[in-house]
């Protein structure tokens, strides 16, 4: 079955970087687009960033500059390098992969940005 397994979440202070990353299985990686939403509490989920199978990239304008989504397809892996952290990026990220109508979700992973 498909999974998709979320590391790297963490608590930092504001101004520090974390990456994280995303381990896929079950599913032919190179032929997904990969994604990274995240659920701030009280909020709806949202759009980080996104790689498509050719490796376009696209982003919130929220993290745009900050944020770089990349991928390694002889891994399985798709990486979110986010910089400059900010208390309002707080929240859970998840991990995505998409192909067609067909969309997959991991289970999340903590991002706490404080002092």
């Amino acid at each position: 079955q498909v999974q998709l397994v979320e590391s790297g979440g963490d608590l930092v202070q504001p101004g520090g970087s974390l990456r994280l990353s995303c381990a896929a299985s079950g599913i032919t990686f190179s032929a997904y687009a990969m994604g990274w939403y995240r659920q701030a509490p009280g909020k709806q989920r949202e759009l980080v960033a996104r790689i498509s199978w050719g490796g376009n990239t696209n982003y919130a304008d929220s993290v745009k500059g900050r944020f770089t989504i990349s991928r390694d397809n002889a891994k399985s892996t798709v990486y979110l390098q986010m910089n400059s952290l900010k208390s309002e990026d707080t929240a859970v990220y998840y991990c995505t992969a998409t192909f067609q109508s067909s969309t997959y979700w991991g289970q999340g992973t903590q991002v706490t940005v404080s002092s």
